[in-house]
């Protein structure tokens, strides 16, 4: 992997940049030490869609928000 230094990197960056776009990636370092390595981006998979991905496959009951609220009460009382 080519190593090189920063002001070398910046005189040449786009040079450099479109090797590591065509598989060459590198590492610029400062003082000689290595500080950063660049490669080409790739995105990720296209995730599956989750936002509303069960649209038109469930039913939500009109009293969903209130569902089991009599139970919960008597829990919570210590009525059982």
């Amino acid at each position: 992997m080519q190593h090189v230094n920063i002001h070398e990197a910046k005189t040449n960056l786009s040079k450099l940049i479109e090797k590591a776009v065509q598989g060459e990636p590198f590492v610029i370092a400062k003082s000689g030490k290595p500080m950063v390595t660049v490669v080409a981006y790739t995105p990720p998979p296209n995730p599956a869609k989750r936002v509303g991905f069960l649209k038109g496959r469930l039913e939500v009951p009109e009293d969903f928000d209130f569902m089991g609220n009599a139970e919960i009460q008597a829990m919570f009382s210590g009525e059982e």
